[in-house]
């Protein structure tokens, strides 16, 4: 069938919609047939993946990596010696600035996390932490891009666009790609871009607090007369997709609207925490009657996840207030406290509903901090090795991989370059990140560039 004849069609059955003609369970059957067609339906990988989804946590601002997951005891040893540690910005000579907490053992896999993280360290035995990952650039934006895009230095496709355009979505009432965000980091709304690929994959973003997508509510009361309202304007829209050659973006902005009517139906139950046991708010730190703060967007992740959303993004804070702590470290402890239960009930909570072994959970940040003084009591942005942790989705649970030197301030051993996190986790999702592709302005592009190698020692 030509498109030209899959519009009318669409149009015919969504004028009977709206004239109430077709009997509901004909209808229904139209419209699936109709949903087949859809750029967003489910696709296979290319090859059997472990992971069916994934769940992004990105803390804004550069992560300690010293002051977290990578323990240095010369850094204790010698702190407030002068020396040019490496690496990065650590090129001048800097006074060696001791992390502020203890580290300590954490599962029975005896992976040693500071007292920043108590919650998390708990669950290390589902985590493999590297400890030698490699950024290019030092400063937030190209940072971030990167982290996200694959790119340092042009606005290219997220990788949740990615992942939707090679996957699809498991549920057409809700978007392939979702983004729960209080603010917007570095970079703005390019985290959760499309650019290049159809605009079905761009991320939406979601607000904690009472409205999450503002305007879900139908304003339409009278029974019938929003579907018909709908196959009015679509009739409409379809003849003016028409004169306008198929645009392929001004088809995804039809079908963006389309998604809207159909998640008036199913998000007002995803973010309604009723049915939600006492005993799992606690586990998460969430009081029912606050949905705010890194718990709820752990919890809802949990939520749209289990309802078939194949990437969702959590994102801490935005360009300020974050991680940046220059002046002085000890600003990252609300902020470590606002993320560290949530995170380990996220993975306990997936983990106790068999979900864990395929959803990918994946925790990044943009680069690492110095392992010499900024500030009086603060470090700079430090991108020659910082950590990140993978866990479920096919994993190796309870490892570390990779090391730095031994001041943390240069990779010594199995570096991972975030061409080769993001080659990884395409991988578990089943993809050989080389023939993930989309043809764009005469050439192939893909998230990983014209890099990246698959970490296999991260995988079962």
């Amino acid at each position: 069938m030509s498109d030209d004849q899959s519009c009318t069609r669409r149009q015919v059955i969504r004028s009977l919609v709206g004239g109430s003609v077709l009997l509901p369970a004909f209808l229904s059957r139209l419209l699936a047939e109709d949903a087949a067609r859809d750029p967003l339906a489910p696709r296979p990988p290319q090859f059997p993946g472990h992971a069916k989804r994934v769940i992004f946590l990105f803390l804004t601002g550069g992560v300690s990596h010293m002051d977290t997951f990578d323990h240095k005891p010369r850094l204790f040893s010698d702190d407030g010696k002068t020396m040019v540690a490496g690496g990065g910005l650590s090129q001048d000579k800097k006074q060696l600035l001791r992390p502020m907490w203890e580290f300590r053992p954490g599962g029975r896999c005896g992976t040693l996390v500071s007292d920043l993280f108590p919650h998390l360290r708990e669950r290390m035995d589902d985590i493999a932490l590297i400890n030698s990952m490699k950024s290019d650039n030092n400063e937030h934006f190209e940072a971030t891009l990167a982290m996200h895009t694959g790119s340092f230095t042009f606005a290219r496709p997220s990788i949740g666009s990615w992942v939707s355009y090679g996957l699809g979505t498991l549920n057409q009432n809700l978007p392939s790609f979702m983004v729960i965000a209080p603010k917007l980091p570095f970079t703005g709304t390019q985290v959760f871009s499309n650019d290049f690929l159809p605009a079905y994959h761009q991320g939406t973003r979601v607000i904690p607090g009472p409205e999450p997508i503002p305007h879900l509510a139908p304003r339409s009361r009278g029974e019938g007369l929003q579907e018909a309202e709908l196959g009015l304007a679509e009739a409409f829209d379809r003849n003016f997709l028409k004169d306008n050659g198929n645009d392929s973006e001004l088809a995804a902005r039809i079908r963006s609207f389309e998604t809207a009517y159909r998640m008036q139906t199913e998000a007002p139950d995803a973010f309604d925490l009723r049915k939600e046991s006492d005993e799992t708010l606690k586990l998460y730190g969430l009081e029912r009657s606050k949905p705010q703060g890194f718990a709820w967007q752990c919890l809802m992740a949990r939520r749209l996840v289990e309802r078939g959303v194949r990437f969702v993004e959590l994102i801490d804070t935005g360009a300020y207030d974050n991680w940046d702590a220059h002046g002085d470290m000890k600003t990252c402890i609300p902020l470590a406290k606002n993320v560290d239960q949530p995170m380990a009930a996220l993975l306990q909570d997936l983990k106790r509903r068999g979900m864990l072994d395929d959803t990918l959970v994946v925790w990044t940040t943009e680069f690492g901090r110095t392992p010499g003084q900024d500030g009086p009591t603060g470090r700079g942005h430090h991108s020659a090795v910082f950590s990140s942790w993978l866990a479920g989705g096919g994993t190796k649970g309870g490892i570390v991989y990779g090391k730095s030197d031994e001041l943390a301030s240069q990779v010594a051993e199995k570096q991972v370059h975030i061409h080769d996190f993001h080659a990884t986790i395409l991988h578990l999702l089943g993809f050989d990140h080389t023939k993930l592709t989309y043809r764009h302005a005469g050439r192939d592009f893909r998230l990983t560039d014209v890099y990246g190698t698959v970490v296999k020692d991260l995988l079962t």
